[in-house]
This record gives C-alpha cells, sequence and structure tokens, in this order.
C-alpha cells in the first residue's frame, strides 16, 4: 500500500502549482502519489496536472465539471486515496525540501491518526513567521502518541488541513469529510482532533503556508465570511452527538471558537466596515450558545477584555476599542513615513524642476489620444511594443503613438515615428499626460498611475530564469533589487501580455497583482509567422548572405551573477565544424549594447551583429539557433528550424539564478554542455536528427500554439478598441 496520498485541490492557482508538486515528487521518498483535484479552475491548473501526470505515473489527475469549492474538492480527493495516509497540500502551498523521509519514520514508528507537522508562513516578501507549534509544546512531545484530552492545548495549533497527515481508514471510521463553504477546515480539524485517540506531533518545519499578495481569501472582503459560523456550529453538533467521550474538552475548543471569530472581525481586509456590527452580533448570539456550564479559560489581558465585550454584547464600546487602537497604529505609522522622508534625497537643480513640471502635467487632462511606447530601457524601436505601435497605426489611427528613447538611438528609429527624448520636458509631459503607456520594461518609480489611464506591460520574453519576487530566493541574481519598488511598479499594470500558459503561470507567480492577463502570443513574433520565402532572402541579402550559405546564429543571455563572464565558445573552430558553405552570426545581449567592440575586420564567415537593431531579421536569416537560457529560443521555434542548446554553466546558473524550465530534459532541439559536444553536434548531423525534431516538435506545441501571426492585433483591439474579438 502506498504510504501517503497527496490531495492537492486546484482552483485559480496556475502560478503556484508547479512548485507544489515538484516539492511533493522531488522528495528523496517516493511512496507517495499525488491526486490532483482540478475543480473546475478557469486557469491553467488543470492543464499542469494533466502534464505532470503524463511524465509521473504516481499523478493522478480529477477535472471536476463544474467548481464545487475546496472542501468538496478535497473530499473528491480523499475518495480515491490509497495511500495508508492522507495529506492535503493546498495548490499554492509547498513542502520543504528533504522532509518526507521524517514524517515517514515518524508515520512508521508510531501510527497515528493524526500527525500534526510544523510549518512556516512564507510571505510573498520573503520573510518567514514561525508558527505556535513552539509556544504550545516549549518541549517537543517527540515520538509519542496521545489523545487530546492529555494535552488539550494542543487545539491552539493552526486548524488547518494541510500541517496534519491523517489516517485515512481513520477518516473513513469516522465518517470525517470536508464541509462546503469557506473555513471548511473548521469542520474537519478540530472534530479529527476530538476523535483521534492517537496524536502524534512532529516539531519540525515540513510545509511553506505561502501568504499571498492577492488572490488569498483572507485577503477578499464579503459576506462569505459569516460561513464561519455554520462551520463551528457543526463542530458543536458533532460534539453534542459524541457526548461523554468529548464533554472535558468542550471549554478548550469553545475558547478556540470565539478566538476564531475576533481574528475574522478583527482583519480588517475580511469584513467590510458595514457588515462589523452584524458580524459581532453572531458572535454574541455563539457565546450565549455555546458557552459550557463549567465556564472556559478566558485568556489574560486585552484578549480577555474582548471575550468579556463579546459575551456581554457591546458593540459599540468593542468598536470604540478598536477604532483607538487603528488611529495609534496610522499614527505610528505615518510617523515611521515621515522619518523616511526626512531622509535627503540629492538632486541637481535640472531635475528638480523636471520633477516638478511633470507634477504640474498630472493636474492636467489626459490627453485621450496619446499612448506612449518604449522598450528596453529607451534602447530604441524594439520587440512587443513595436509590433503594438503598427498594429495600432493600422487598426486604431485616431491614436497617436509616441515613442521614449534615448538621445543616442534617435538615428535608429524607422522614419516617420513621433519620439521624445528620454529625460527632457517633452518626455515627463508625455508621461503625464498619456492615457495609453505601452512598454515591455517598467517605467521609471517617479511614473504615476493615474486614474483613466492604462498601463501595458508587454515584457519581452518567455522566462527562462527566475524573475520578479521569485529573485529574492537567489540573491546573488537579484544584487541591489529593492522588491518593494518592484511591486509598487507593477502595481501600475493594467494588462499583461504573454505568449502561452507558461509565461502567464510564472508571471502570476512572479508578479502577483491584479492586472489582467492577455494571453494572446507574442506580438513581435508575428512578423515571423508572416514571413514569406521572398522575405526570408530579402533579410539575407541585407546581411550580406547568400542563399546557398549555412547561416548559424549564436545569441547567449546575459548572466546577472556573473556580468563579465562569457560562454566559452571558439566562433573560428565552429565556423571550421560548419563547411566552406557556413556562416556564423553573433548577437551578444542587449545589456551589452555599449559595450566597445573589438577593432578591425571580422575573421572570415563569423560577423558580430550585436547591433543590428530587429533581432526578428537575424531569425529570419540563420538556418540554426544556438543559444543557452536566452528567451531567444522561444521566438525563434516559431520558424520551426533546428535549435541547439549549449548550456556549459547550466549546473552553476540554475543554482545561483534560478530557472523554471529544465531546459536540459524539455529542450527545444539538440544540447551540448561543452564546447567540444557543441561542435559534435554539427558534425555527427545531431542538430537535425529524429531526436532533435521531435523535441522541437513538443517545444513548439507548448510554447509557440499562440503565435499565429495576429496577437498584436489582439492586443490593439482589447486595449485601444475596448473589444475582445
Amino acid at each position: 500500500m502506498t504510504l501517503i496520498s497527496f490531495v492537492v485541490p486546484a482552483y485559480r492557482v496556475q502560478g503556484y502549482l508547479r512548485e507544489c508538486l515538484d516539492s511533493i515528487l522531488g522528495q528523496p521518498f517516493g511512496d507517495v502519489e499525488v491526486i490532483g483535484v482540478d475543480d473546475a479552475s478557469p486557469d491553467g491548473s488543470g492543464e499542469i496536472l494533466a502534464e505532470y501526470a503524463a511524465r509521473d505515473p504516481r499523478v493522478h489527475p480529477v477535472r471536476l465539471a463544474e467548481n464545487v469549492g475546496l472542501g468538496p474538492a478535497r473530499n473528491v480527493g480523499l475518495d480515491r486515496a490509497i495511500g495508508a495516509y492522507v495529506w492535503f497540500v493546498d495548490g499554492d502551498d509547498w513542502l520543504v525540501p528533504g522532509c518526507l523521509p521524517s514524517v515517514a519514520d515518524r508515520l512508521r514508528a508510531t501510527a497515528p491518526d493524526v500527525l500534526i507537522v510544523d510549518h512556516l508562513r512564507a510571505h510573498w516578501n520573503n520573510l518567514g513567521t514561525r508558527s505556535a507549534m513552539r509556544d504550545v509544546f516549549p518541549v517537543p512531545p517527540g515520538a509519542v502518541t496521545f489523545p487530546l484530552r492529555e494535552r488539550p492545548e494542543t487545539l491552539r495549533l493552526l486548524h488547518t488541513a494541510w500541517n496534519r497527515v491523517v489516517r485515512r481508514e481513520f477518516l473513513v471510521e469516522r465518517g470525517l469529510r470536508f464541509a462546503p463553504g469557506w473555513y471548511e477546515d473548521v469542520s474537519f480539524s478540530y472534530p479529527g482532533l476530538l476523535a483521534a485517540e492517537r496524536i502524534g506531533v512532529l516539531d519540525r518545519i515540513c510545509l511553506n503556508y505561502r501568504q499571498r499578495r492577492t488572490g488569498a481569501i483572507t485577503r477578499t472582503r464579503g459576506d462569505r465570511h459569516f460561513e464561519v459560523f455554520a462551520q463551528w456550529h457543526r463542530v458543536f453538533r458533532l460534539m453534542d452527538r459524541w457526548g461523554p467521550a468529548v464533554v472535558g474538552l468542550r471549554p478548550a475548543v469553545f475558547e478556540r471558537m470565539i478566538w476564531h471569530y475576533l481574528t475574522v472581525l478583527g482583519n480588517g481586509r475580511r469584513i467590510a466596515p458595514e457588515l462589523r456590527a452584524p458580524f459581532f452580533a453572531q458572535m454574541h448570539a455563539d457565546f450565549v450558545r455555546f458557552r459550557p456550564p463549567e465556564g472556559y479559560p478566558v485568556p489574560p489581558g486585552v484578549e480577555g477584555l474582548k471575550h468579556r465585550l463579546v459575551a456581554s454584547g457591546r458593540w459599540r464600546t468593542f468598536s470604540a476599542l478598536r477604532e483607538a487602537h487603528r488611529v495609534a497604529e496610522t499614527a505610528r505609522r505615518s510617523a515611521g513615513r515621515a522619518r523616511r522622508r526626512a531622509t535627503p534625497v540629492v538632486r541637481g537643480a535640472r531635475d528638480t524642476a523636471l520633477r516638478e513640471y511633470y507634477r504640474a502635467e498630472l493636474r492636467r487632462p489626459i490627453d485621450p489620444t496619446l499612448a506612449v511606447y518604449a522598450a528596453y530601457w529607451y534602447r530604441g524601436y524594439a520587440c512587443n511594443p513595436a509590433a503594438i505601435y503598427e498594429a495600432a497605426r493600422r487598426l486604431a489611427p485616431q491614436v497617436r503613438g509616441v515613442w521614449v528613447v534615448r538621445r543616442d538611438r534617435v538615428a535608429a528609429l524607422p522614419a516617420g515615428v513621433e519620439y521624445v527624448v528620454a529625460g527632457t520636458r517633452e518626455y515627463h509631459r508625455v508621461l503625464a499626460r498619456a492615457r495609453w503607456l505601452v512598454n515591455n520594461v517598467n517605467f521609471p518609480d517617479f511614473v504615476r498611475k493615474r486614474p483613466g489611464s492604462v498601463h501595458v506591460q508587454t515584457h519581452h520574453g518567455t522566462p527562462v530564469k527566475v524573475m520578479g519576487l521569485d529573485q529574492q530566493r537567489y540573491p546573488v541574481g537579484a544584487m541591489g533589487m529593492d522588491f518593494a519598488d518592484l511591486l509598487r511598479r507593477v502595481d501600475r499594470w493594467d494588462y499583461s501580455v504573454t505568449s502561452n500558459s507558461f509565461s502567464t503561470q510564472m508571471w502570476e507567480r512572479a508578479y502577483p497583482a491584479d492586472y489582467t492577463t492577455l494571453e494572446v502570443g507574442y506580438p513581435r513574433n508575428d512578423r515571423l509567422v508572416r514571413a514569406t520565402a521572398e522575405k526570408c532572402r530579402q533579410v539575407r541579402a541585407t546581411l550580406g548572405l547568400g542563399p546557398d550559405e549555412y547561416v548559424v546564429l549564436y545569441a547567449p543571455t546575459h548572466r546577472e551573477h556573473l556580468p563579465g563572464w562569457r560562454p566559452p565558445f571558439d566562433p573560428d573552430r565552429l565556423r571550421d565544424v560548419l563547411g566552406p558553405s557556413g556562416r556564423l552570426l553573433m548577437r551578444s545581449h542587449y545589456f551589452h549594447d555599449r559595450d566597445r567592440r573589438p577593432e578591425g575586420s571580422p575573421a572570415d564567415g563569423v560577423s558580430d551583429v550585436s547591433a543590428y537593431d530587429r533581432v526578428e531579421d537575424l531569425y529570419l536569416a540563420a538556418d540554426v539557433l544556438v543559444t543557452d537560457y536566452s528567451s531567444a529560443m522561444f521566438d525563434y521555434a516559431v520558424l520551426d528550424r533546428p535549435i541547439v542548446v549549449y548550456a556549459p554553466d547550466w549546473d552553476a546558473y540554475r543554482v545561483a539564478r534560478g530557472v523554471y524550465l529544465d531546459l536540459l530534459a524539455e529542450p527545444p532541439g539538440a544540447v551540448a554542455r561543452t564546447f567540444p559536444a557543441l561542435l559534435d553536434v554539427f558534425r555527427s548531423g545531431a542538430v537535425r536528427d529524429e531526436t532533435a525534431e521531435r523535441a522541437r516538435a513538443a517545444f513548439r506545441a507548448r510554447f509557440c500554439a499562440l503565435d499565429d501571426g495576429h496577437a498584436a492585433e489582439r492586443v490593439v483591439r482589447r486595449v485601444f478598441l475596448g473589444t475582445t474579438a
């Protein structure tokens, strides 16, 4: 029999589900199964479960025809479980590496009905807060089991389903299942402890409880928080049914109920002001209804005062004290902000005058026809913003597009493109007045999101390396980043353009905010999809390439953690292997666009094309792409031409920078870990063999399905014209 069945419900967790599944399946303990329950999720959660099931027989996906909610979805998984124990892990949480052997050892050694494990609250800013385990059990119980009546303090541990591993037959015998509605853990976890004769505690942190910045129930206001009352009523009905077996525990359970009600009411993100008085009234009614005749342990201090006010139904006094506390807390935070603002900011007189001009322009009306475009920190006319600009000129001619560019890049702009130079008065004016702001990176921190303006984040690649908040776990690659400032920039986004469901999932996790995702394909790839053979010949001629030459484009990515490092690559040796008709084009990352180029003529058959403005032309010209961890491979794959992954520092890169995708396991073609191996790929014909062709087909199906030549049009119709067709 399988030891542990993991039940993983999935609803709107596409940004986190991969990390959850990887954390389970990658443990150094394999006697598990994962039942992934797709609760009719409208995002890509079901797709992810199916993908994992296709490559790991331990994963069993279940697709529900309609959304039933977290509790019933868990029941579906429980009914399909075959393990001796069941662990309900939410799709946005994840296990601590290496924890499962310890859990398995404790289960086998003590055979508990319920084993409670420790957890950590993992906040979006990479901070963690410990659980109450150390407070409840200053001396860990160790490898023993006990009934709740011997250790009633166990009730003070968090009452969730995911911090405990439960014997499956125990659940079946006692008929313990999840009720529908919010706060479903209450009527499952407390009865489970009350009914168990053998409770164990493992004082090892085994699970990261993700504190999401957006999307969590605990951060959602609404009247559904009143459902907490029905869940607690179920607990007391069960206690009444079980009678003498649990009567001595009623005072401790009652205290937990009042504590929980106060926690829900005290969270301003849950209960709207107009609902607080009715919520308090129901608290008072439950206090009177369920209070044990023998009394209960009233907590000391301020918490005890709250209990007494609930007992007497004194809402006005309770509310007044709460407001006084809120005012004091607001004053404390304001004082802190004032101290931070008092830190002198040194700016030149010109910069100060321009910022004052910008603030003045913010007070003027938005220009309803103005769209501002930028790409790559004002490096020029490029990427997705350029494709959207061109589509808007055709489909929405009433929109006036203005580009922001650096002064040294003005000459590279196409004829007829209106522009402003970054840092000038005109630049500050258009940023303040524009209705639409379109960029493939973020605009500077001083830019304010005006009511009525629309910010479009197009991004500039499908992510291989980790991005955004995920970089907090890789400090070497995130040196100097201010993640609080990053989130303030992300909060300006109205739309996030993505090229495939994988990108959508990763951006949702890396940049948690309330933007709308436009999963439409990449506008910059429209040109690749529509390119004819004649167009490719024209591009090659422009680059000085003959129609019969065999052209290889080498385009490595930048290493933030090793800014001066270059991959070991000998262009002359590769050129020799390519044969007489071979030509090698070499393009550095755009971060190096100001690097001093080597003087003199390039070696015969080898050309540095780093200064060439439109990388899409280079893709059209190349017969093969050689890259490492660059998003170039996802764009080039649209052309359905061979791709070679040259990964000489893969192990170091994934540790230092972090990756979302195992390129060696799921490559777009042939893979080489060393330069001699790269030469062999071309010598042997592996660049185009059957294995490489199959890998490219699978890669294209996964990442390029939306690139049909109309991505920019879809963005323009949604953003500028307000239609979804």
